[in-house]
Parts: C-alpha cells; sequence; structure tokens
C-alpha cells in the first residue's frame, strides 16, 4: 500500500515568504511525494522579501536587488524553469562606466579594472582615480608573496596586503563592501569574496590570475550572457510566477509568535525525535508542523528558537544587521544636462556625503522610466551612514536632492520619489562568518526537523537564497522519506 493510501502525511511550515521561502516551497513541490504538504507563512501583506517592484506612471521602480548575478546559476535556471526566459534583460553593455566620487567629483572607474584588479594596462596607467603611487603599490601585487597563515581575514587586510591602501579606499570598500553593505575592516573575504582567496592561492598574484582566468573566457565559445540580469517588468515578475506555480497553503498577515515541540520536551531531552513543533501565530492559529523552515532575519530566528535552544538562539544573535534605504527619482530628460552615460557612482567611505551610490537606472536597464524621463536611484544607510535612514522622507529627499545638485548639477525637480526603508535587514558576514555558520548548522541538528536559511548564512544574493531554498527542500524530503517509511 502507498503512504498516501495509508492516509500518511508530512507537513511543512516554511516561515518566510522572501526569495529563499518561495524556493524552498517550488523545489519541495516540485521534488516531494504527494503525501508531503506545507504551508508558507509571511508576517507581510505581501510576497518577495527586499523584492520589491512597482509599476508606477511608466517607471520601473525596484525597492531593493534590481538584477541577479548569471555566474551563480540557481537564479537563471529559476526564470527559465518558470518560462521568463523572453522576459530576461541585461545590462547596457554599450553604457558599461562606472563613477567613483573622488573629492567631489565623479571620476571614471578605468576600463578593465574587475572590482578591484586591473587587468588592461593603458586604461589603468592614464586614469586620474589612483595616484601614481598608489599605481605603483598595486602593480607590486605582480611580487608579493602568498600570505602563509591559512584561514579568514577582512577584505580590507586582503587589499591592503596585495594591492594597497589606496585601492582599498578608492575602489574596493565603496564597490565591494558596497555589494555586501559591509564594513571592509571586519567583512569576511572567505565569506563573500572567495575567489580573492583562491586566485592568490593558485596564482599568488590577484592581477595574474585575472589575466589568466580573462584569456580562458575568451576562448570559450557561444554567445557571454551579461554578468548581471533581470527582468523586463522588474523582478517582481519572477515573485509573481513564483506564487502563480505554488500549490501549497499560503498565507499572508500570518507572524509566527512561538514554536513548541510537539511533545512539549525541551530539546535536550528530545535530540532524534520526529513528533514535531506546533507552529502558533499571532492570529491565534496554530498548525502542526513534522519540519520547521525559518527563512527569516536570524534574529528573528533567535527569538523564536529560544525557548527551545537558548545556546543556538544565541549564536543566532551574533549575526549583526543594518539598516538601509532606497530613494528612486525620476525626472524629465529635458531638465537634466548630465549624460548619465554608465550604470551610476558609488561613494567612498571617506567622502563626506550621505550617500553610499547612485545607480543610472534607466541606462543601466532598458524599460524602466518612459520616453523623454530617466530614473535614477540612491543608496542610504549601511555600516556607516545608518543614521541617515532614522531621517524622515521629507528630510531625505532634500538631503539627496541637494547632494545631487552637488555632484551631478541636477536641479531640477523630481516628477516622481520613492522611498524604501530596509531596517535592519542586511546580514553582516563578519570575519569568522562561515564558521560560525557551520556552528549554528550544528546545533541545528539537535532540533530535528527544523531547518536554517537565507540570506545571513550562505550567501546574500538572489541566486544563494534561490540555491539554498532549493537545498533545504531537498534536505527536507530526505527527512520525510524516512519518516514515513518509519
Amino acid at each position: 500500500m502507498s503512504h498516501s493510501a495509508e492516509g500518511r502525511t508530512f507537513h511543512v511550515v516554511i516561515v518566510g515568504g522572501g526569495i529563499t521561502g518561495l524556493a524552498t516551497a517550488y523545489y519541495l513541490q516540485q521534488y516531494a511525494p504527494p503525501y508531503v504538504t506545507y504551508s508558507v507563512l509571511e508576517s507581510d501583506g505581501r510576497w518577495g522579501g527586499k523584492i520589491v517592484t512597482e509599476n508606477i506612471h511608466g517607471f520601473t521602480i525596484e525597492g531593493g536587488p534590481d538584477s541577479f548575478l548569471t555566474q551563480k546559476p540557481a537564479a537563471l535556471n529559476l526564470c527559465r524553469e518558470l518560462g521568463l526566459e523572453d522576459r530576461l534583460l541585461g545590462t547596457n553593455e554599450a553604457q558599461r562606466k562606472v563613477y567613483v566620487l573622488l573629492n567631489g567629483r565623479l571620476r571614471p572607474l578605468p576600463d578593465g579594472v574587475m572590482l578591484v584588479i586591473p587587468t588592461r594596462f593603458t586604461p589603468f596607467v592614464t586614469s586620474s582615480l589612483i595616484s601614481w603611487p598608489g599605481k605603483l603599490r598595486m602593480a607590486l601585487d605582480l611580487v608579493i608573496p602568498r600570505r602563509r597563515q591559512d584561514g579568514d581575514e577582512s577584505l580590507a587586510s586582503f587589499i591592503r596586503r596585495r594591492l594597497g591602501q589606496e585601492a582599498l579606499d578608492k575602489i574596493a570598500e565603496p564597490l565591494m563592501a558596497g555589494i555586501h553593505v559591509s564594513d571592509a575592516e571586519r567583512q569576511s573575504l572567505a565569506a563573500t569574496f572567495p575567489r580573492f582567496m583562491e586566485l592568490e592561492r593558485v596564482h599568488r598574484s590577484l592581477i595574474k590570475g585575472m589575466l589568466v582566468q580573462k584569456r580562458q573566457m575568451a576562448r570559450r565559445t557561444g554567445p557571454s550572457l551579461p554578468l548581471f540580469m533581470t527582468l523586463r517588468d522588474g523582478l517582481g515578475e519572477l515573485v509573481s510566477a513564483l506564487c502563480a506555480r505554488l500549490r501549497g497553503d499560503m498565507h499572508l498577515n500570518s507572524s509566527v509568535v512561538h514554536l513548541e515541540l510537539a511533545d512539549g520536551n525541551r530539546a535536550t531531552s528530545w535530540r532524534g525525535r520526529t513528533d514535531g513543533y506546533w507552529v502558533r501565530l499571532q492570529n491565534g492559529q496554530t498548525l502542526h508542523a513534522d519540519a520547521v523552515v525559518l527563512t527569516v532575519p536570524a534574529y528573528v530566528a533567535a527569538t523564536l528558537i529560544t525557548p527551545l535552544h537558548a545556546t543556538l538562539a544565541h549564536r543566532l544573535r551574533s549575526i549583526r544587521y543594518v539598516s538601509t534605504a532606497t530613494l528612486s527619482l525620476g525626472y524629465r530628460r529635458s531638465e537634466l544636462d548630465h549624460p548619465l552615460d554608465g550604470f551610476g557612482f558609488v561613494v567612498p567611505r571617506r567622502e563626506p556625503s550621505h550617500l553610499m551610490a547612485c545607480t543610472w537606472t534607466s541606462t543601466k536597464f532598458l524599460y524602466r522610466a518612459p520616453a523623454d524621463h530617466v530614473l535614477l536611484r540612491v543608496f542610504l544607510g549601511g555600516p556607516h551612514r545608518e543614521d541617515t535612514v532614522a531621517l524622515d522622507d521629507e528630510r531625505i529627499l532634500n538631503l539627496v536632492r541637494e547632494e545631487l545638485q552637488c555632484i551631478m548639477g541636477i536641479d531640477a525637480e523630481p516628477v516622481l520619489a520613492r522611498l524604501h526603508r530596509w531596517q535592519n535587514a542586511n546580514p553582516q558576514y563578519d570575519v569568522g562568518h562561515l564558521e560560525r555558520v557551520a556552528e549554528i548548522e550544528k546545533l541545528a541538528e539537535e532540533l530535528p526537523g527544523l531547518y536554517l536559511t537565507g540570506s545571513a548564512f550562505r550567501g546574500v544574493g538572489i541566486p544563494d537564497c534561490i540555491a539554498q531554498g532549493k537545498n533545504v527542500a531537498q534536505a527536507v524530503l530526505s527527512m520525510a522519506m524516512k519518516h514515513v517509511v518509519h
């Protein structure tokens, strides 16, 4: 007799309806036998978490991420699985320039600089961004020996050692730490840029290693994908397509306030048992779960886990978070003199500015602004400017307009302004992060059927979150098969 015929089921409760939670549900549904069922609980009134796309008067506004990395295939593969391949949109390869704000002026990043590593001689030598002493110091990477110690180090320590302080201050810190909204002095290299550790290990020199990889990529046949891609009407298309496929119990405005072991015991007396959990909601409803997947921020997971496993909760709270905000501004093109000839600019920490960066969105991607209009997006907050996020809407708008006037000469009144705040939404991958996560995962094994995943653990990008969701879905299915068999 089949399991479904016996009436036995295995129910999974997924807490959090961001991209990780939705991906978990999708892959659970894709691979699960009929006896595995699931519920997705989201405390907010919409799905998608930090993916927020708004289409207003012809402008396509992203409140959170605006694209995904194609070198990590999980997001691209999911788009294809969902039938979105013809909706994919790459960056504008004709306008790839990136600027750096230096002493109040925008200076272009030299062509051929890959994150921070120069790979073309002439543009690098003739650039006004880095001084001659700074260029000579970067060139010393060609002869500096490998680091002798194993183990993690900060992004700042690594770049300072290989390429020098100026490369750190003007390029690596605003670009590489900016990607992760992190403090370069605390940011884990192993968790965020393991490729750089590998370049040093294999090639000794970052410049040599990157040139080797560049030549290898040039020899590959077939069309190359843009490094970043999105969807024509924004990343909200991905969320909508996912939700349209999901057939489980989907609940918005459903905050989980308490987790209990189904037999009432504490974790220490419960190891190895599979009675499951009671999941109690703020509205008074209670669900039974054979497995619970927490895709919420680490500090939220810690609150739910504290009654079950205080040590695990304590480790989860050790993952720090910072706050950010994005302000999207639409303008009439005729009222801006600036050429907007690139993806935008980044702001080094040492500049006296409230901005982290500004993306020239309608240049970076097509279909982001109506005819004869442009769209810009400013990034605020982060580890060094977090107090900006606490200002009221009008103060933020005025502050940003003042800075854009000084930096880009924009005096025009925006025809559209949309602010999105992200309070304590950006996990910090501090030095030792991978060891911290490994310890958390080991402790979590003492709560069978409880899974922790999401941007706090093994990658903050959309592909990382999707891959983590797929992995945890497979782990849950493995448990479900053992549970029902026994």
